[in-house]
């Protein structure tokens, strides 16, 4: 049975009606697969997994985590083979989001990192709820693809990161030299024994937040291991990039609430949290030359130059017990291909237009030749409507008529297959103009739609581009962009 059809029968199944809509959802490297399904005041996320014993994971611990009164998904019903299961809907505003605003706002002071210090800190609390009292009773042998934070796992991340990143850069090193210090770095980080829950992937990008409150998503992977891998994950993640003042603000909201379930020393805690903070930074650059400079994703790339510069700041401070290391880490920051930049440099331009083929294809200002041209005129068409013809695809009627019709998703899912190969291959090899444009008989419905929901999903799938978003029988010119 393909995926659309397990997910609708899940849908009617719980709701007892067969959706009107189901809307591809942009993940973020994941292999799963999400979509939006509506029926009127029904809604839920549908998920199709390509690993069942992942996704029973999820399953297993969301409704643990959700008796422990933890804010989590709901997860309503799943299929036999576990492959597809429908979830809560928990709306489309992902902390991930507040972050990068701030961080762009923030050039003239702090007030704009105020405004979401709150939000910030009470996840930081939430955390210690999620590691100790998501603990309680949680059978430990369900959690996917390991129980606990070991030693395999450590070795697996130091090597990923000398093979993955280490090496790509040209950097010479004595393997024998560097594996010794592997070695005594794997037994400091396994040095207590822990009883908590690991989350794992704790980063923004991983909370929702309706109605201001903070939901926790994306913890298929979470195991019993250390406090302080969770806390290095999301406070001292690269991209966000956030103050100083705001760090000690959230470790110490973390701090504070985590001191409720044990004696907690400060002191050798941030000692301890040190040597997190570079094992978590080692195994993101990991990921980031493998995704980046061996997949060749161009978000991946853009998120190398903030990774190193936070290592080279943080190597200020030496790594007295492991020499070697810290010389062959400086020395690898010394290569050309990190040397540190203006992030806005070689930012790529993607201009994305709507217009009207009685009118001509658009001229491209760059001089590239104009780029991809998608004609919408084989999508049912709202304007042979009387009611639609006063509207635009930016009215949420004519949104409506077209979704419900379901063709023009379809139509998205194939550009969207197209244009996202094109702009991580252009980002990736340093070019600045992309033009995409949708056509249609008046450049007003089917094409404005396309546009639209293109430029929204190439800023929400890739950080460090600019959109330029023209609406040429509209008269609508605008930017849109996300660091």
């Amino acid at each position: 049975m393909e995926i659309k059809s397990q997910l609708e029968s899940l849908f009617l199944s719980y709701f007892g009606h067969l959706p009107e809509s189901m809307v591809p959802i942009t993940g973020s490297g994941s292999n799963r697969n999400y979509f939006r399904m509506t029926y009127a005041g029904d809604s839920c996320i549908g998920v199709y997994g390509t690993d069942p014993d992942e996704n029973r994971a999820f399953i297993y611990l969301s409704r643990h985590f959700r008796g422990r009164g933890i804010d989590v998904p709901e997860v309503f019903l799943y299929s036999e083979d576990s492959m597809c299961y429908i979830q809560e809907d928990l709306g489309s505003v992902h902390l991930y989001d507040m972050v990068a605003e701030a961080g762009k706002a923030s050039g003239g002071g702090d007030d704009s990192w105020k405004r979401i210090e709150g939000i910030l800190c009470t996840v930081m609390k939430e955390l210690a709820r999620i590691q100790f009292d998501g603990a309680k009773g949680l059978d430990f042998e369900r959690c996917y693809p390991e129980p606990s934070f070991n030693r395999r796992m450590v070795m697996f991340d130091l090597n990923y990161f000398k093979y993955c990143f280490l090496k790509a850069t040209g950097t010479e090193f004595n393997e024998i030299a560097l594996q010794d210090d592997f070695e005594r770095f794997a037994d400091a980080l396994l040095s207590e024994d822990s009883d908590s829950f690991m989350y794992r992937d704790f980063q923004s990008r991983n909370v929702m937040v309706k109605d201001g409150v903070p939901y926790f998503i994306d913890f298929q992977g979470g195991r019993r291991g250390p406090l302080y891998y969770d806390v290095a994950s999301f406070v001292y993640h690269s991209r966000s990039a956030f103050p100083e003042w705001l760090r000690e603000k959230m470790l110490k909201a973390y701090l504070d609430a985590a001191s409720g379930y044990l004696r907690i020393c400060y002191e050798s805690f941030r000692e301890k949290l040190r040597m997190f903070i570079l094992f978590r930074t080692l195994q993101v650059l990991g990921a980031y030359g493998f995704r980046g400079w061996m997949e060749h994703k161009a978000n991946f790339v853009t998120s190398i130059s903030a990774a190193a510069s936070f290592l080279r700041d943080f190597l200020s401070q030496p790594l007295s017990d492991y020499p070697y290391l810290n010389e062959v880490l400086l020395k690898m920051l010394e290569r050309p291909v990190l040397a540190p930049r203006d992030s806005t440099d070689g930012r790529l331009k993607v201009t994305v237009t709507s217009f009207s083929y009685k009118k001509g294809i658009p001229e491209d200002p760059s001089g590239n030749g104009g780029g991809y041209v998608f004609d919408c005129r084989s999508i049912h068409n709202p304007g042979r409507y009387e009611m639609y013809k006063k509207l635009t695809g930016m009215d949420d009627p004519v949104i409506r008529f077209l979704e419900d019709d379901g063709e023009i998703t379809g139509f998205l899912s194939h550009v969207y297959g197209v244009v996202d190969p094109h702009v991580e291959t252009f980002m990736a090899r340093g070019f600045d103009s992309l033009m995409v444009s949708f056509g249609c008989t008046g450049g007003q419905h089917r094409s404005v739609y396309c546009a639209e929901h293109l430029a929204k999903h190439l800023i929400e799938k890739y950080s460090g581009i600019e959109v330029r978003l023209v609406h040429r029988e509209q008269g609508v010119d605008k930017y849109m962009s996300r660091l």
